[in-house]
């Protein structure tokens, strides 16, 4: 496969353009694989590149019910960040931050990551108690953050209102090397990556069942046929606990839909990503001038992948009174994704009832954040059947032992 580089555009442009590969092959599924991974979003690609890159393992198959990267990695706010209070969190999140700082050269595709920095703004005295907690726990961790004070957060976004009549900005938290990164090119980028490598991506492929011989796995059932396996790794976010259910074993997650919009563009005005966890939204510019709007999850479980407009009226509503400009935006376009919220809103990393079977799941609200360091723990564990450091934390076993990772309460928020 070509590299891109600066020569590789000018030589392509002199012909005019006719000389491109496909990113990545699109093959038949064979009959048997070493491992196959069953969704093809963020985390099931990274998981089988660091399958390829750190433990040699290249016989592989992806397998993507619809088409790659249409799920939660195209369906979410982009936001890149690891200030976590929890000691496991923040070690996964700081390593998923620190490989998207060079992802771009490591799969030779640009992902458009921008250190722009993420600020948490403190609205409440608990809040300001809470986060400073944080910036303490972060300095033993070795995350970069600090604490700031209004008048450096009305610097770093001109156009706050720091003095709103109900949620005052009594301060912030503050990660200068956090930001964002372009969602569809960190998929196609490690699809084009695994691709590379032999792997095999099947698209439009559903699995409709899970063969096993007594506990252990031995392949699956899909709209293209049977295929058989040693291992497998379910990686398919707000739909894990019917692949579970499949495998024949049950998860302590639910699936609701998280929602966000973007606005028409405009100018220029915002080249920091902030959260205002108080009134629960956050806000960034993209590239093309659009202002990306998060909020809430839905409040019942539920599968559709598109917005409503309560979300919308509740989430502008808590933004207008901390960014008053936005009231004079119109939106754009409004969607949902699907995501699996588990009891302590931390991830599953873990074996399962089913030997040869592993699961990664659970991200609820933060998936986007953690695809470089969840797929780096994944493989890990799938390579040599028990967890590193970086996913021991996230067993399933935690629920059952009582060791949550409970960041929700911890830090006041799960983004």
């Amino acid at each position: 496969m070509k590299r891109y580089s600066v020569f590789a555009i000018a030589r392509e442009g002199l012909r005019y353009h006719q000389g491109w590969e496909r990113a990545w092959r699109s093959p038949a599924p064979q009959k048997r694989y070493d491992t196959i991974i069953i969704g093809a979003g963020g985390h099931g690609l990274a998981t089988a590149y660091y399958l390829g890159k750190n433990h040699g393992i290249r016989n592989v198959a992806i397998i993507e019910k619809g088409w790659l990267g249409g799920g939660n990695t195209g369906r979410n706010t982009t936001i890149i960040r690891s200030n976590y209070l929890q000691d496991a969190s923040a070690a996964i999140y700081e390593k998923a931050r620190s490989l998207y700082e060079t992802l771009s050269q490591d799969l030779n595709y640009n992902v458009m990551f921008s250190p722009r920095g993420v600020m948490m703004l403190a609205q409440t005295q608990h809040e300001v108690r809470g986060y400073k907690r944080t910036v303490q726990a972060n300095l033993l961790q070795g995350v970069a953050t600090e604490w700031i004070e209004p008048a450096r957060v009305q610097e770093l976004v001109p156009i706050i209102s720091i003095s709103g009549p109900r949620y005052p900005v009594l301060g912030a938290i503050w990660q200068p090397r956090a930001g964002t990164a372009r969602h569809d090119a960190v998929a196609w980028g490690y699809a084009r990556a695994c691709s590379e490598m032999g792997m095999d991506i099947i698209q439009n492929c559903e699995v409709t069942g899970i063969d096993r011989d007594g506990d252990r796995v031995t392949g699956v059932q899909t709209t293209k046929g049977a295929i058989a396996c040693d291992r497998m790794g379910i990686v398919v976010a707000g739909h894990s606990g019917l692949l579970a259910q499949m495998a024949g074993f049950r998860l302590p997650v639910e699936s609701v839909a998280l929602q966000a919009l973007v606005s028409e563009p405009i100018k220029p005005c915002l080249d920091v990503v902030v959260m205002a966890n108080t009134v629960h939204g956050y806000l960034s510019q993209s590239d093309k001038g659009e202002m990306v709007i998060g909020g809430g999850a839905d409040g019942f479980n539920n599968y559709t992948q598109r917005g409503s407009f309560h979300h919308v009226e509740e989430t502008v509503r808590a933004l207008v009174e901390t960014f008053p400009m936005i009231s004079r935006l119109r939106m754009l376009r409004q969607w949902g994704g699907i995501v699996d919220m588990t009891g302590d809103r931390s991830a599953i990393i873990s074996k399962t009832p089913v030997r040869g079977v592993y699961i990664n799941c659970g991200w609820g609200t933060g998936g986007f954040k953690s695809i470089p360091g969840s797929g780096w723990a994944m493989a890990e564990l799938m390579a040599k059947g028990e967890p590193g450091p970086l996913a021991a934390p996230f067993s399933l076993t935690r629920f059952r032992e009582g060791q949550f990772i409970d960041e929700s309460v911890a830090a006041g928020v799960a983004h």
